[in-house]
Parts: C-alpha cells; sequence; structure tokens
C-alpha cells in the first residue's frame, strides 16, 4: 500500500501547487446586478417602465431552483458511484489516489477550476494480527479474521486489495489473558462490571457494536485497567434478516473496522495545520497522548464473537446484555476462556489529497457556501461515503448546466472532497486549520453530505438557524420513494422523535466547521444506518440490490443538497433564522437546571443570556420582514450596505458561540453549545462543557468539581450574551 499518491495529471486542468484558488476579495466592492422586478401597482409601473424601457430582467432564483430540480440524473449518479467502487480505496492507497483523480477530471470537465490539496498525516496499517481461543478442556483454535466472499461476487478479486481487518491506531502489542465481556463498552457497562465484582484489570475486555464511538469502547476498557480490547458485531443488532447477499444484513464473518483515533485531523499537528514544515509531534509522541487508545485491540465478526462468548464463565449478564434469539447465554466471566491477542501495526506519515473546486460568486464572491463530502473508504465504500461523492458529482453537473442557462451564483460556491476521513476526518480538519482566519470571516454555511444513501427515509441534522430552510427546501423536492409526496412527507414519517439532529457528535467533517470554528452547519442522508457498515460487503452491488435500486434517492439527496446551496448562495437576504435556536438553548438550560436540582448551582445566568439572545432573535426577524417587504414595493431604491450589515450579523453569530480556550481538557473543540460528548464521540452532547463537568462532579463530590460546574454555566452565558449582540449589531 502506497504511503504517498502522485496528484492528477496536469491535461484535466488540476494543479497540486499551492497557489489560491478561491478568489481574493476586490479592492472595491463589487458592481451589483439590478434586482428583478416585482409586480408593482399599474401607474407606478408604467412610469418605470418609460424610464427604464432598455432593461431586461434577469430570471429571478426561483427559475434555477426549478430548473436544478429537472436536471437529476439517476444514471449520472449510479455511473459515478460504480467508478469510484470499482475497488477498496483507503486513504494514502494507490486505489484512493486513482479516486481522487476520477472526482478531480470530473469538475474539471464541467469547466469548474480545480485543485489538489496535499498533506503529510499520520496514519496506521495493519502488519501482523493474530488471534486464538483457548479454555480448560478446549485446545487453542485460532481464528482466520477473514471477511468471506460469496460465490458469484463479481468483486472477489478486488477483495484481496481490502486492508485486513484492523482497529486504526490501535497499539502494537501480545496480550494472553482471560476474557470479560463487557456489553457495549459504555461507561455504565464497566461500572456495572465493577458493581459485580468482575475485575477487569490485565483481561481482555469483549465488548460489542452498536451504541458507543469504538474509540470510546476501547478507551473505557484501557481506563478499567483492561490490557486489549476485542469489539464483535453482535447477531441481535446486525444479523435481523437475511444476509448478504440475499437480504441486507451483515454475513457471519462480516467485520466492522474502522479508527479509535479520539481527536481530529493529523495527530502530529494537533491544534494547528499539517503543512510543508510545519512543527510536528514525533510518531512514538503522538500514539502515546490520551487521544490514542494505548492498547492493542482487534474487531471481530459476529460468528467469532459468539464463539468466545460460548466459552466464557461466570455471573449470568442482565437480560439487556443478552443476545437476540438462537445465541448462547451470555455470562460475565473473567475466563475460563482466554484470549490470546497479537497486534503489530505500521504508523507511518503518508499522503492525503483533498480535491477542491469553485464556483465563483458575482456579487458577492468573497462569501462563501461550501458543499463537502469525503472519498476515502474502508472497503469498497458504496455507502461510506461514496453515495455521497456521486451525490456531490451529480450536483456539480447541475451546476454546470445552470451555468450554461445564465446562472451566476451571489456568493461563491466551494465544492470539497475531502480524504482521510474515516482516520479521524482528517483532510477537512487539516483545510479548516490552514484556512481559519479566511473561513471564519467569509464562510457563511457549510453543508455536509457524508453518507448519502443508507436506505429509506430523510434525516438531516444542522444547527438551529437553517431548520426553516431544510424544512422549506424539502417541500420542494419529490419523495424518491412516492411520485404523489415531497421530500418533507417522507422525513415527517421518518422521524422518531426530533425532527432535525444537532452537529454536537463527531462522526464527520462538519465537525472542524462547526466546533472548531463555529460555522452554520448542516448534514443530510436518505436512511439512517446500515448493517454491513465498513465492512467487505458495502460495495456497489448491496447498493443496486438493497440501498437505491433505481438511484432515485441518491437524486433527490443531490436535489436537496443544491436547493439547500442555490438559497444560502442566491438570496439577497440570507435565509437564516435565529428563533429556533433561542428555544433550543432554553431547551438545553432546561436539562441542566434538573439534572442540578437539590445542589447549590445557580443556572440563573444561563437563563438571563438565553433571554437576551431571544430578543435579539426577535429583533433581527422584524428587521428581516421589514426588509423583505421595503424590498419588494420598492427595488429600485436599493440599500445594499444594509443588507450586508443584516447578511455580516446573520453569518457571525455562529462564532460567537466558539471560545477560544475551548472545552476543559478538549481545547480543540472552541464550540460551547455543541460538542461531542466526552465518552461517546458520536453523541452530540448540548452544552458538553458543564456536561463534563458535571460528570466529574458526581463522581469526586468535591466543592472544587461543583464550583467547576458554575464556572462552566457562566462560560456559557458569557458566550451566548456575545452572540445576542452580533445577533442584535449593537454595542454595550
Amino acid at each position: 500500500m502506497s504511503s504517498t499518491m502522485p496528484p492528477p495529471p496536469d491535461d484535466n486542468g488540476s494543479s497540486s501547487a499551492r497557489t489560491p484558488l478561491i478568489p481574493h476579495t476586490p479592492p472595491f466592492p463589487p458592481r451589483r446586478g439590478v434586482s428583478r422586478l416585482h409586480p408593482l401597482p399599474l401607474l407606478v409601473a408604467a412610469a418605470f417602465a418609460a424610464s427604464y424601457h432598455l432593461f431586461i430582467p434577469a430570471p429571478a432564483p426561483s427559475y434555477y431552483q426549478s430548473l436544478l430540480l429537472s436536471l437529476g440524473s439517476n444514471d449520472t449518479a449510479a455511473a459515478h458511484l460504480r467508478a469510484l467502487t470499482l475497488r477498496p480505496h483507503l486513504a494514502g492507497s494507490e486505489a484512493n489516489a486513482v479516486a481522487a483523480a476520477h472526482v478531480s477530471s470530473t469538475l474539471s470537465s464541467l469547466s469548474f477550476p480545480v485543485r489538489v490539496t496535499p498533506y503529510s498525516v499520520l496514519l496506521t496499517y495493519p502488519i501482523h494480527r493474530s488471534l486464538s481461543l483457548s479454555a480448560p478442556g478446549h485446545a487453542a483454535a485460532p481464528f482466520a479474521l477473514v471477511q468471506d466472499t460469496y460465490p458469484g461476487d463479481p468483486y472477489a478479486a478486488a477483495s484481496a486489495e481490502a486492508v485486513p481487518t484492523f482497529l486504526a491506531y490501535a497499539a502494537s502489542g501480545s496480550v494472553a489473558a482471560e476474557v470479560v465481556y463487557a456489553n457495549y463498552g459504555r461507561p455504565e457497562d464497566f461500572a456495572y462490571l465493577t458493581a459485580r465484582g468482575v475485575d477487569v484489570a490485565g483481561k481482555v475486555v469483549l465488548a460489542r457494536y452498536g451504541e458507543v464511538y469504538r474509540g470510546d469502547i476501547v478507551m473505557n476498557a484501557r481506563d478499567a485497567g483492561a490490557a486489549a480490547a476485542v469489539i464483535y458485531t453482535d447477531a441481535k443488532d446486525y444479523a435481523k434478516g437475511k444476509a448478504f447477499p440475499d437480504g441486507p444484513w451483515m454475513p457471519p464473518t462480516g467485520v466492522q473496522v474502522g479508527s479509535t483515533f479520539k481527536a481530529a485531523g493529523d495527530p502530529t499537528t494537533p491544534m494547528w495545520a499539517s503543512s510543508e514544515g510545519c512543527e510536528r509531534l514525533s510518531v512514538a509522541e503522538a500514539m502515546a497522548t490520551d487521544d490514542m487508545p494505548r492498547i492493542p485491540a482487534l474487531p471481530v465478526s459476529g460468528r467469532d464473537g459468539e464463539a468466545i462468548l460460548q466459552l466464557i464463565g461466570g455471573d449470568v449478564a442482565p437480560d439487556d446484555w443478552q443476545g437476540g434469539d438462537g445465541a448462547p447465554v451470555y455470562r460475565l466471566g473473567p475466563g475460563p476462556a482466554v484470549l490470546n491477542l497479537t497486534y503489530i501495526g505500521n504508523e507511518t506519515m503518508a499522503t492525503i489529497q483533498n480535491v477542491i473546486s469553485v464556483i465563483e460568486g458575482k456579487e458577492e464572491p468573497e462569501r462563501y457556501i461550501i458543499l463537502g463530502n469525503h472519498r476515502d473508504a474502508w472497503t469498497f465504500g458504496a455507502v461510506d461515503p461514496n453515495s455521497g461523492t456521486a451525490a456531490l458529482l451529480e450536483l456539480a453537473q447541475r451546476f454546470s448546466e445552470l451555468q450554461k442557462k445564465g446562472w451566476r451564483p451571489r456568493r461563491t460556491i466551494i465544492l470539497c472532497n475531502w480524504d482521510a476521513e474515516e482516520y479521524g476526518l482528517v483532510g477537512s480538519t487539516e483545510w479548516v486549520e490552514e484556512n481559519r482566519a479566511m473561513l471564519t470571516s467569509r464562510t457563511v454555511a457549510y453543508l455536509n453530505v457524508d453518507s448519502a444513501v443508507y436506505g429509506a427515509g430523510f434525516y438531516a441534522s444542522a444547527t438551529p438557524q437553517l431548520d426553516e430552510l431544510l424544512k422549506e427546501a424539502s417541500k420542494q423536492v419529490q419523495s424518491p420513494d412516492n411520485e404523489t409526496q415531497s421530500l418533507y412527507d417522507l422525513w415527517m414519517a421518518s422521524a422518531s422523535s426530533s425532527l432535525i439532529g444537532r452537529l454536537g457528535g463527531g462522526g464527520s467533517d462538519y465537525s472542524a466547521f462547526v466546533q472548531h470554528i463555529g460555522i452554520p452547519s448542516a448534514d443530510i442522508s436518505m436512511g439512517s444506518e446500515y448493517a454491513v457498515y465498513h465492512s467487505l460487503y458495502d460495495d456497489f452491488v448491496w447498493m443496486e440490490k438493497f440501498g437505491d435500486p433505481l438511484f432515485r434517492r441518491h437524486v433527490s439527496v443531490a436535489s436537496m443538497w443544491g436547493l439547500v446551496a442555490l438559497r444560502l448562495s442566491d438570496d439577497e437576504i440570507l435565509p437564516f433564522n435565529y428563533s429556533t435556536y433561542a428555544v433550543e438553548l432554553e431547551n438545553g438550560a432546561t436539562d441542566i437546571h434538573e439534572r442540578l436540582l437539590g445542589v447549590p448551582i445557580t443556572v440563573s445566568p444561563l437563563q438571563k443570556s438565553i433571554e437576551e439572545f431571544r430578543r435579539a432573535a426577535l429583533q433581527v426577524d422584524s428587521e428581516l420582514k421589514a426588509l423583505r417587504t421595503w424590498k419588494v414595493w420598492y427595488p429600485w431604491r436599493n440599500n445594499p450596505l444594509k443588507v450586508r450589515e443584516l447578511n455580516d450579523r446573520l453569518m457571525m453569530t455562529e462564532r460567537a458561540f466558539t471560545d477560544r480556550e475551548g472545552l476543559p481538557g478538549r481545547p480543540w473543540y472552541k464550540h460551547l453549545i455543541y460538542a461531542p460528548s466526552r465518552h461517546n464521540d458520536y453523541g452530540a452532547q448540548v452544552y458538553p462543557g458543564v456536561d463534563d463537568a458535571i460528570q466529574m462532579a458526581e463522581i469526586s463530590n468535591t466543592s472544587e468539581s461543583w464550583r467547576s460546574v458554575q464556572h462552566e454555566i457562566y462560560r456559557i452565558a458569557r458566550v451566548i450574551n456575545q452572540a445576542s449582540l452580533v445577533l442584535s449589531g449593537g454595542l454595550t
């Protein structure tokens, strides 16, 4: 597996040289186009026409929105997905360089300027793995640690290129010890083992996927004193029906591989960009940080996990720790089962490539709408992530067609295809860190699509000021599964609890934009989960048979993605609504208040700051209504400076929720409203600093720890007050 990737050839119009691609701010404000005429009273309209008889209005934005929706192509999406998933393409591999070249050449063929931005980063690959099981009366039995292909598998030959099953950044080492079963590997699971008198120290922990990030499972095991960890896919969660290729569920030998790194970006450049000649930690220093697992660990299949469970003794595990129908009785251990585990990894500096393309805005080229998806995959990546890559390229084709019809976005649209997301959001994080000052001053919003299509149902997460825009856009997009319904109707039927999720989790490339620099962001997908996640079976056949047989869902995601991008790029007044944000802040404060009942902590500063923010949101809503009404009836009396000032406030309010010191113990996470849970990187936590402080105070129960809770409440109140000032546009 190559550790470097050559740039795509020059003849496709791309460049890997470090010259600026994003347009510079012109020395004078760009000339603004004339607004489209709206219906006027008859006499006024006649007078206006007499004075401006040579004026021919450009098509309204709604024209281009309708045109965009009409241009969707199932065949284009399918062709791109097939091309991208011919081979497994792990970050740093030659196959991923080929995938980068496909993205770059496609965008260049549409006459978009393209560049490839490389970074040298720390990645890890397996050199050797072995795992054997023994117990009294049972001879040692080695596990094959291989995902089987099936008869007639068209990708059987290419499967040989897939990386052997492993957990990225696991420590190298050998361990032979008794096994303890730890359910989903959450803190509460290890607390239960302690309460039952089950000693984890020096043992091999067996846990199952399904509730928390795999890196948290390994680190929770480490913190409990375990010598190693093994994670398996339980049939109860991943094999609820027919296994692939006969059904969509995980085959018995399927293994979920993935990263165990708890931070974001290149491990050798924490808090700064991995640019050429930069300061770096050594590989040994990077691997020794608390963000690394620091114990050996391996993933195994459901079949292998069940074989281990059959030989574990001790007390019977609780009912909610048990498997599904037909599973053996799960016991806690320790032993008598013994696992002999060896993992040797190769931690190496490798070159990754982000592909960046720009559609320059006409009136406000220095304002950016950024669309992002990652390209690298653990195996073939038909769902994760290349359903999103295919949607991005299909959407780019539509943008090209709009340009042929005369469209130029008001603001600049940037299309980003990230690399090494699977290792720890590496490509997007390095780009954000390298361009931090530009992005914080110019970016309107970031729109992420990771895995575009898992299956049926529509799902969205966002920072709250984008909620109404997402709802409005979804009403214009047709449901891919019912021609008589809109995507909004499908969304309503899909929602199990809250309609729109929040972007506090660390599961995809929105993380650096929201949690590090405070950019309004959204993330959308069709389907919520799928059983063959990160396994050999996430291939084009699975997608064609089960995920999206007609590729209509790919087109719907691209339509929604593009429509939101058009609104953000072309609406003269940004379509943000902060009223929902005030509600979200209040709900979070209520939760904190309930958790602190009976504790001498006051949430009054937080409640007062939220009330101030609510007033600011109401004020800006009134301004927006007045300005929009005024512009409808008097379009020739434009006030561009007023519009610009209001848009700047709408754009910059999210930045005010960040704090330069970041979260305690997690300084990269600057956003004090949304960040990952300390014990589950996938979990979106509201007021994460307060949550961390409460958890620590409940454990230590000291006056100092409770003062830390109060301090975090004051910190949140301060950033909300700052956001109120930005939104209202006034000084104290």
